[in-house]
């Protein structure tokens, strides 16, 4: 999964395509993530201790095969590979424009 916590991404397909958002959480066994303010469900929740019951409003998952990565230099969703740095680090780039994306 080339995707990290943190990153931008846009949504390719489904009801929110062409949407962007920054990951919030990855679900990896389920090959998910967790996108912030986007695919959002309402859940019935039980009153506890910590607040009131009724209907909240969350974010779902997106299966990651729907979003891609942002690019910060060609500014839309691209795919994203590895790179062997001399050092023995991995990186990962665009390969659509071929600039790295972890600095």
């Amino acid at each position: 999964m080339g995707i990290k916590k943190g990153d931008m991404v846009q949504v390719v397909s489904g009801k929110e395509k062409g949407k962007t958002g920054k990951v919030m959480n990855i679900l990896k066994k389920k090959n998910r993530v967790v996108v912030e303010k986007l695919n959002l469900i309402k859940k019935h929740q039980k009153p506890d201790n910590k607040g009131k019951g009724g209907v909240v409003e969350k974010e779902g998952s997106i299966h990651v095969s729907n979003v891609l990565v942002l690019c910060t230099k060609c500014n839309t969703g691209v795919r994203t590979g590895f790179k062997t740095l001399e050092d023995g680090g991995k990186v990962r780039y665009c390969k659509k424009c071929n600039e790295t994306m972890d600095a």
